[in-house]
């Protein structure tokens, strides 16, 4: 086992792609691939699960991954506490983990701005549920990450980046509009409905079912006829009558704006949940995310 081996199995990783990692590190195809077998055959297990349409890692891929990462962090240490310039520093993939309202509402913005002042850099961006990013930082998996959720790890650090309010969501019907007219601050309409929610592990839905206790409304004893992990599934099926659901005002302005569907607000709700942005503060950064996390910070003081 060497570091070139080991630097073409994290840029199969970080790109998904063989053809890709050969691209970014001026080798052969074959010459990646000749690396990761010499790998798979020293450690004796598969690194990757391979098919048509993508490479992803298997168990043993993901345990090699962390390891990796850390060594390769560890050189970048070395190189700049020696003054000396890495050859490849400047193409250090920073691996961002984020749920899904920051990865598609706030981060495009976030990254413009770092891409403007480091045009150089490239991202992974890795789109999970909150606790799945937590996860991700804690395993060394991600470098950086953004989440709607705060877990008790001591390995990690949380930044307050931007604070998120909720509201219910039903179709633009005469039934709802009524609603609107008739029970303004009043949601106990909401325990005749059928209810559609993010997943079991989202932060959007262990904040809906805080804030709905704060106004008196217990979630156990809603009708949820569904679950769904994708939040445009979700106000498609508002639109189209299947039930109500209750999601960030980021994902549903747009909606709101063009009357596909109507909003309410939750009453008694605080200002909103925060997105932070977190990072395992035990792990040694490269610089390179040492200068996206002073991009976040500035970003969030303005």
């Amino acid at each position: 086992m060497n570091l070139k081996q080991l630097e073409a199995f994290v840029k199969v990783v970080e790109t998904g792609s063989f053809s890709k990692a050969a691209k970014e590190l001026y080798l052969t195809q074959p010459t990646v691939s000749a690396h990761i077998s010499a790998l798979e055959r020293e450690l004796k297990t598969r690194l990757f699960i391979r098919n048509t349409k993508e490479v992803t890692m298997s168990e043993a891929g993901q345990d090699l991954y962390k390891y990796a990462r850390q060594m390769f962090e560890l050189e970048c240490q070395i190189a700049e506490h020696f003054n000396v310039q890495k050859r490849d520093s400047a193409n250090h993939c920073i691996t961002i983990a984020a749920s899904t309202i920051p990865a598609q509402y706030l981060l495009p913005d976030v990254l413009m701005v770092f891409k403007n002042r480091y045009p150089e850099e490239q991202f992974k961006l890795i789109e999970t549920d909150s606790s799945e990013v937590v996860s991700q930082i804690v395993d060394g998996m991600a470098d950086v990450g953004f989440t709607g959720t705060v877990l008790e790890k001591k390995h990690c650090r949380y930044i307050p980046f931007y604070k998120d309010k909720l509201s219910i969501i039903t179709p633009n019907e005469e039934k709802y509009q009524a609603l609107q007219e008739e029970k303004k601050g009043d949601i106990s309409w909401l325990k005749e409905e059928r209810l559609i929610l993010r997943e079991e592990g989202s932060g959007t839905r262990k904040e809906a079912q805080k804030q709905l206790r704060k106004a008196g409304i217990d979630m156990g004893a809603l009708d949820v006829i569904a679950s769904i992990d994708n939040q445009e599934t979700i106000k498609r099926s508002v639109r189209q009558g299947m039930g109500v659901s209750i999601l960030s005002r980021l994902a549903t302005k747009e909606e709101v704006q063009d009357g596909h569907i109507l909003e309410f607000m939750i009453p008694e709700s605080d200002e909103g949940r925060d997105i932070n942005f977190v990072y395992n503060k035990n792990t040694p950064l490269t610089a390179n995310v040492e200068r996206f996390i002073k991009v976040i910070k500035e970003i969030y003081r303005s």
